[in-house]
């Protein structure tokens, strides 16, 4: 049996820490994929439970030189820790550097002052060079502690031959900025998460005993605790936390409200659906944790390269060793030189460019009502060329009330009676139109669905067809072809067995006040548009021409959308889907990215990569601005990480950037890397109106 699990792991460091677990984790045939996050510290797992268990798994994180766990970590309590950990060595550190100031200092006091420091505060470097030695791979800490320890040894080496110009400054320096580094780059890293330790703090606490079906009162002012459904009184509540929506929402009897959202000015009763783990704001938790947890694809090749980058940085340390060595004899300062090519190499940078930027735009689309369930669907909505949208509950309101009915046989109130019975139990929104009607209802016999044509059902010995035109065999009447032309959505009642055209009912359904400057919004990102419905050429042609969509196809099966995107994808096309019913999810599954409107049903959000959770289309426009400015902090990101090592490493190595310089250029590039993310926070959705 397949299952997932999620350890938090401690002790990484670089992008090649990164390797090295996921190694180790993909050596074992019953790890059926390992996927670890550097910025979230987490990797997620799926093993075969009946081959491996936990403690397994453990031992092999522990064996690879990491500690794993499925405890939450108390980020606060290590940093506190590294906080006083970097206090004593600055300490110990800042006298040693009086003799570049002119001030002597006694070398037998330098090495004193220099020896807790690399190996008490410096432990970690050892503890992670000896796993990386031992699985014969690099990290951050194999490079730091041969840099330091060839320092620290150089000076012992000095001062037993009684030279007074000794190099215990550089490795405690170096130790004691990196430490440093890594203490800002974990509180950098804190930031990322914000967002969701945000929506965390506000899952309401609720009675243990309360349980779903029980009624819960919320008065006015106070925070809904569960998901449910009003039974009683109306208000407003303020869904903004789950929506990105700012105005109080109207809610009614049967109306669904969240849990969490604020409770306005009335007192409702509310019949309890999901409590705790299985509400609307736990599972927004979960899905943005486990998008923030998996690989974007740009980081799969960053990794490929951070697993050579420490051997290469080792080799081209012990090149510059030998070669200033012979070209100048001056053996001491070959090795300074090779020192700073090792500090500065460090691949943390390279770990943390791709996952601090998605971690950031997860975090910031969430509070924007986009919800982005995995890595991959934010960085490729940055490169589609063209949009496909459904058109009712996307475009339109999907709320169509009854327009015309023209009847042909029996009396107005019985068409509407057999109406009514026919569409009685579907939750199709051209039958709640008819169900709002409120007319009587008459027993139904059977019932059945006509897939793509509509529904048949047997009422008082007759079968009865209630459908699109596609059920017609003959002429379509005038009245049906007049009200199509003008938009509407147009169904026709039948005997079955004579074929006799009862009824034309017609409906109308609104578009979204937002739906024109979305289509606007997508042209000025130079992105094409696409409308695909199963409704009639009449009532697409009208919408598509309202709101200036270039292509349209009308009057199509589900597994006709399908073909459709399948169709433009061979064109060339990287194409978004968009919509909210059963029919959309193979569809949205075939588009590069799928996004659902959450006001539709759960198969289409679990089909798409994206869920815009308001219903608002502007979204759409939203998550591509915000996937091209998380893409272009992850290039940036990458840009710099390499730049700072093609540039430094040459420096280091010519000697023109000594060991601790080096090791302040090195903490620095993390810290960079992680901050320029966090301008990403920046970014908000573009005004509305």
């Amino acid at each position: 049996m397949k299952q997932d699990l999620t350890l938090n792991i401690k002790g990484m460091t670089c992008a090649s820490c990164v390797g090295r677990v996921e190694k180790a984790l993909k050596k074992n045939e019953a790890i059926l994929s390992a996927s670890v996050n550097l910025a979230t510290e987490k990797a997620t797992i799926q093993f075969e439970s009946s081959k491996i268990n936990l403690p397994t798994i453990l031992e092999i994180v522990t064996k690879a030189g990491y500690e794993a766990t499925t405890q939450k970590v108390d980020k606060s309590k290590e940093l506190k820790k590294d906080k006083y950990l970097i206090i004593f060595s600055s300490l110990l550190t800042l006298p040693l550097l009086l003799p570049m100031m002119n001030v002597d200092l006694s070398p037998m006091l330098q090495a004193i002052l220099a020896t807790p420091i690399q190996f008490y505060v410096g432990a970690r470097f050892y503890k992670g060079a000896w796993s990386a030695v031992k699985s014969l791979t690099g990290n951050m800490e194999l490079l730091v502690a041969v840099g330091t320890s060839a320092a620290y040894f150089l000076s012992w080496f000095l001062l037993l031959k009684g030279h007074h110009h000794l190099y215990f400054e550089s490795s405690a320096v170096i130790i004691t900025l990196v430490l440093l580094g890594k203490y800002l780059e974990s509180q950098s890293k804190l930031q990322t998460t914000a967002a969701i330790r945000a929506l965390q703090k506000l899952t309401p606490v609720i009675d243990k005993s309360i349980k779903v079906g029980d009624l819960v009162k919320v008065k006015p002012g106070e925070r809904i605790p569960v998901d449910g459904k009003i039974k009683e009184g109306s208000t407003q509540v303020d869904e903004s936390l789950i929506t990105g929506e700012s105005l109080p929402v109207d809610k009614n009897p049967g109306d669904q409200v969240i849990g969490a959202s604020i409770n306005g000015n009335g007192l409702i009763t509310v019949v309890v659906t999901a409590i705790g783990s299985e509400t609307m704001l736990a599972r927004i938790i979960r899905l943005v944790e486990d998008a923030q947890g998996v690989k974007a694809p740009i980081q799969r090749l960053v990794d490929k390269v951070s697993s050579v980058f420490v051997p290469v940085v080792l080799i081209l340390s012990l090149i510059t060793l030998v070669a200033t060595g012979l070209m100048t004899h001056e053996w001491e300062t070959a090795l300074i030189h090779a020192v700073a090519v090792l500090v500065i190499a460090c691949p943390c940078a390279l770990g943390l460019a791709t996952p601090t930027s998605i971690m950031v735009g997860t975090g910031v689309a969430a509070k924007a009502g986009i919800l982005i369930k995995d890595a991959e669907a934010l960085e490729l909505t940055h490169s589609l060329t063209m949009i496909a949208f459904d058109k009712t509950g996307t475009l339109t309101e999907g709320k169509p009330s009854l327009s015309q009915l023209y009847v042909f046989e029996n009396d107005e109130s019985t068409i509407y009676s057999i109406l009514a019975s026919i569409q009685s139990g579907s939750n199709h929104p051209l039958a709640q139109a008819i169900q709002k009607l409120n007319k009587p209802v008459l027993q139904v016999s059977s019932q059945k669905a006509l897939p793509g044509l509509g529904v048949e059902a047997e009422i008082a010995g007759v079968t009865y067809w209630l459908g699109s035109k596609k059920i017609l065999t003959g002429t379509i009447p005038k009245e049906g072809s007049e009200r199509e032309a003008l938009g509407e959505s147009v169904s026709y009642l039948l005997e079955r067995d004579s074929k006799k055209i009862l009824a034309v009912v017609t409906f109308a359904d609104k578009l979204k006040p937002e739906a024109l400057a979305t289509i606007e919004e997508l042209k000025r990102l130079g992105i094409k548009t696409l409308m695909l419905t199963g409704d009639n050429h009449g009532s697409a042609s009208v919408v598509a021409q309202a709101l200036g969509i270039d292509y349209f196809k009308a009057e199509i099966l589900p597994a006709e959308k399908s073909q459709e995107i399948q169709k433009y994808k061979e064109q060339g096309e990287l194409i978004g889907m968009v919509g909210d019913g059963i029919n959309d999810a193979p569809a949205l599954a075939l588009a590069n990215v799928g996004m659902a409107m959450s006001t539709g049903t759960d198969v289409a959000m679990h089909t798409a990569g994206i869920t815009l959770m308001n219903g608002n289309p502007l979204l759409i426009p939203d998550a591509i601005s915000l996937s091209r400015k998380t893409y272009n902090k992850i290039k940036q990101n990458l840009f710099w990480a390499f730049v700072y090592n093609v540039i430094g490493i040459p420096l280091a190595a010519l000697g023109y950037l000594n060991p601790m310089l080096a090791g302040l250029a090195m903490a620095l590039s993390s810290v960079s890397v992680v901050s320029n993310s966090l301008l990403l926070k920046n970014w908000k959705p573009r005004p509305r109106g």
